[in-house]
């Protein structure tokens, strides 16, 4: 389940490039993403609402992607005695999370990457992923590490951006290169070849509107959604081309972006599980369950 673009699959090279490049940003802005990302922000609260399925209290989340922590810190909200644990690569955004745990409710933080997750095997209860993952070129391996980190049973929670988002940007500029977002059924065949049990998904379409060019560009870019889109969302408000693109779709004199949201929940095989892979199918045991498998002689 990769994200396409234009330009093709990245090497190891322009993997690391990218990902330095997407932790800058998201340094740069981190002082005022909080007050530009209500989008992110409500589709975190609709994704929280839907913790409500798990099957256990966690002892343990792991909210992956957490940006300045508006979700780890309703989550240590919601399960008081969990710990809850918040991973990002950016360390601007990091400091900022850092400044929401509290004595009576403290959070702790993890500098990484969602492909390489600093985390030993059956970690956590819980895994939250609220719309972190669309800057990963590699999203298989993403899912891999998901289950890796997941305890037996645990529950993986996450919404992600679906085929339908930046609708209007491809419309506005035939030079922008937009990626294919997966679709549910490509997510949901990811997360079975990723070994997870009874996915279950579903999706809603949102749109921001936005008074005019400037607004959008600047709501964008302090997202880090600019960071998806090469060659549109940044030009400069009052280029006669772009302003010209953009009136046929202007709804009511508001300039309208459109995001498919993708929420999607699925459940942490059992020890010995097996998961399909290149090289045929995998199971995975932990020591403790073959030393109790033992025969007693």
């Amino acid at each position: 389940m990769n994200v396409r673009t234009n330009r093709g699959q990245p090497s190891s090279a322009d993997f690391l490039s990218h990902r330095q490049a997407v932790a800058a940003a998201f340094d740069r802005v981190a002082h005022g993403y909080d007050r530009h990302a209500a989008l992110e922000q409500e589709v975190g609260r609709r994704l929280l609402e839907r913790c409500a399925f798990t099957r256990r209290e966690p002892e343990c989340i792991l909210d992956l992607g957490c940006g300045t922590g508006v979700g780890a810190a309703a989550l240590k909200q919601k399960y008081r005695r969990a710990r809850v644990i918040g991973l990002d690569r950016s360390a601007g955004m990091l400091d900022r999370f850092a400044r929401r745990s509290r004595w009576r409710r403290p959070l702790s933080a993890v500098r990484g990457d969602l492909a390489a997750l600093p985390f030993a095997r059956a970690t956590a209860d819980l895994v939250f992923v609220n719309l972190a993952d669309s800057w990963v070129p590699e999203r298989t391996a993403v899912f891999d590490e998901y289950r890796r980190v997941l305890r037996p049973g645990g529950m993986l929670l996450f919404s992600t951006l679906g085929p339908a988002t930046f609708r209007e940007l491809r419309q506005a500029g035939a030079e922008l290169s937009v990626p294919e977002f997966p679709d549910l059924l490509e997510i949901g065949n990811a997360l079975v070849a990723a070994g997870f049990r009874e996915p279950v998904m579903d999706r809603e379409s949102l749109t921001v509107q936005y008074p005019d060019l400037d607004a959008m560009a600047r709501e964008l870019h302090m997202t880090g959604a600019a960071l998806l889109v090469a060659g549109g969302p940044e030009r400069a408000p009052d280029d006669p081309a772009w302003r010209a693109a953009w009136a046929p779709l202007r709804v009511a004199g508001q300039y309208p972006v459109s995001y498919e949201i993708v929420y999607g929940a699925a459940f942490g095989p059992e020890e010995g599980q097996p998961r399909r892979t290149k090289g045929g199918e995998e199971a995975t045991f932990s020591v403790d369950s073959l030393l109790k498998s033992r025969p007693i002689r």
